[in-house]
């Protein structure tokens, strides 16, 4: 019997692909079963490092934890951030974990390309962290892992950008749904995080994969909510400032988590260890907020269920709450691998149930119950962190099939949302990849903008002159340049000033002076200038507020080595150009 070798299925592919939608639509099935089977295994893996590390591989990890004496504790996610540090050292190429802000930069930045190896290496670091009981979730690791694949064999069979777009959204899809068991979500999902936007070309392929990736999911795992709960019926509209109060506050405790998550990596950044330790201090510290609060280790969806079926008090209630938010912001900002959004959920249903504790105790005959509130709580405080409110309400819906608290999640959901994206400026991806240098807030032509860097636009042909040119010849120059400005520089080629007719004022048309004053007289000194390194955003922004059209570049503002000039109308071609090659390339021309 003869097989196909890679070569030629690829071949095989990238023909297909040629042949339209239907084309399209295998691809999907093809992601759909391989990024389901990813989740499964990413699962699998979770477990089996869990059951070495603690002896147990059940999600109810922190009721385990009571057999364990407390130096095990605490040993455990120290030896394990020994382990994440080796491996994010020497098997990450950008020497740190990645999850889905990776995804979202591939496909706003990179054309939807990824590497697989990379995704395989990721997954490894994640799994390892979780498993060690680091304070993350596996969420945002599995669409890694999923759209990594997605984003693979559309680098393998050389598409457009707008299909390995699409490619890497069926991955990132077919993962979410296969985590949670819910189709509809994973699909908007990466329709609303990944892809942005809900265009039917590419929105049919990601509702593909993503029922494929649900299919081989409840083939493995079963077919069943994450949490069997009963029906919560909204008594009376009357409950609706409560819901918005809820809102306001998760959207509050977000802001609060972000923060926190920022704090610790600063703080993980000053500590005066190389850090391949750093992840070692985190899991040290991780294991000793675990010996008074072992719900904090791990994934967290036996302390979440505890929660939804109110088994915990008031006061445990507020405690694990904050003592989530500190041990996950120590995990990420220690270096561990791992997502944020079963971390939000864990906080949230300690949140809710708090609030919803508090309010039922306050006006019984008003309250829909507490449980109803625990599972508002989670919804907006994932919500607002993800910057995810559509798909995070739905994957709280089939999370827990509750469909009864359709309009008060939403409600709860916009408002937390809205919060965080007023006063804090966006989801904590967003936050990710601002410190990246890449901020996609404003939509993708801007995104282009700010990847584009001055020394693409570089013109060597800008006018010298040295320190010690006399008035004549500076006129002569002035008069024959096209720019109308001159750029004076040192002995060792650093950038002294720049001269115009404007800055020579009283010394333009004064023979007398002509023997007294030179170069170095004249010049304007400190004149605006763009490293080569800025993005065209910053050089439009210089030019706009300086009101000029030359520019001079310098290799960095430090060392003020001359390098050449920009004009603005080169800056506009080339973002024109780039603008129009995207464009072409999303209708696949």
């Amino acid at each position: 019997m003869r097989y196909l070798s890679f070569s030629r299925l690829t071949v095989l592919l990238r023909r297909l692909t040629q042949s339209g939608q239907m084309a399209l639509t295998i691809l999907a099935f093809l992601i759909g079963g391989g990024a389901g089977g990813a989740v499964v295994l990413f699962r699998e893996a979770i477990g089996l490092v869990q059951n070495l590390a603690f002896g147990t591989d059940s999600e109810r990890l922190f009721l385990h934890l009571d057999s364990l004496p407390w130096w095990q504790i605490v040993s455990v996610p120290a030896f394990g951030g020994l382990i994440i540090g080796l491996l994010v050292k020497y098997l990450m190429p950008e020497k740190r974990p990645e999850g889905v802000a990776d995804v979202i930069e591939a496909g706003a930045l990179r054309g939807g390309r990824m590497s697989l190896l990379t995704g395989i290496k990721a997954a490894l670091v994640n799994a390892i962290s979780i498993g060690f009981g680091a304070s993350v979730g596996r969420e945002g690791p599995a669409v890694h892992i999923g759209a990594a694949f997605g984003g693979w064999l559309a680098s393998s069979l050389h598409l457009t950008r707008s299909v390995s777009r699409t490619l890497l959204g069926c991955g990132a899809a077919a993962a979410v749904a296969a985590s949670f068991n819910a189709p509809i979500a994973g699909a908007l999902f990466a329709s609303e995080v990944v892809i942005g936007h809900y265009a039917l070309s590419a929105f049919a392929p990601i509702v593909i994969a993503s029922v494929t990736g649900t299919a081989i999911s409840r083939y493995y795992f079963g077919d069943f909510p994450a949490f069997v709960i009963p029906e919560h019926i909204i008594e009376s509209f009357w409950e609706f400032p409560a819901f918005i109060v809820l809102g306001i506050i998760a959207g509050l405790a977000a802001m609060a988590f972000m923060k926190s998550v920022m704090l610790c990596n600063s703080l993980a950044g000053r500590v005066p260890v190389p850090d391949i330790v750093k992840p070692a201090i985190g899991g040290a510290l991780i294991g000793l907020i675990a010996i008074w609060f072992p719900q904090v280790l791990g994934v967290g969806y036996g302390a979440t269920e505890a929660a939804v079926m109110e088994s915990f008090p008031l006061m445990l209630l507020v405690s694990v709450c904050i003592a989530k938010i500190l041990a996950t912001s120590i995990s990420i900002g220690f270096g561990f691998g791992g997502g944020v959004f079963s971390p939000a959920l864990v906080i949230g249903a300690m949140l809710g149930g708090a609030y919803g504790m508090i309010f039922t105790g306050l006006f019984p005959d008003l309250s829909t119950g507490i449980g109803a509130y625990t599972i508002l709580g989670m919804g907006a405080m994932a919500a607002a962190v993800l910057g995810a409110p559509i798909s995070t309400a739905l994957i709280i819906f089939e999370m827990t099939g509750d469909y009864a608290l359709t309009m008060a999640l939403m409600v709860a959901v916009v408002i937390a949302s809205m919060i965080t994206r007023q006063f804090h400026g966006g989801s904590f991806f967003a936050w990710q990849l601002e410190r990246r240098g890449h901020d996609l807030r404003d939509g993708l032509e801007v995104a282009l903008l700010r990847n584009l860097k001055v020394r693409s636009v570089l013109s060597s042909a800008g006018e010298l002159v040295t320190l010690g040119v006399g008035l004549p010849d500076i006129r002569s120059m002035l008069q024959n340049s096209e720019a109308g400005e001159l750029f004076v520089i040192d002995e060792d080629g650093i950038l002294f000033g720049t001269i115009t007719l404007a800055d020579m004022s009283e010394f333009a048309f004064d023979p007398e002076l002509d023997q007294l004053i030179t170069a170095s007289d004249v010049a304007r000194r400190h004149p605006p200038v763009l490293a080569a390194g800025d993005d065209l955003e910053t050089a439009m922004t210089i030019m706009r507020d300086n009101g000029e059209e030359y520019i001079a570049v310098v290799e960095n503002r430090d060392n003020m080595k001359f390098l050449g000039c920009v004009r603005e109308g080169r800056v506009m071609s080339a973002y024109n150009r780039a603008l129009v090659e995207n464009r072409r390339e999303e209708r696949g021309h």
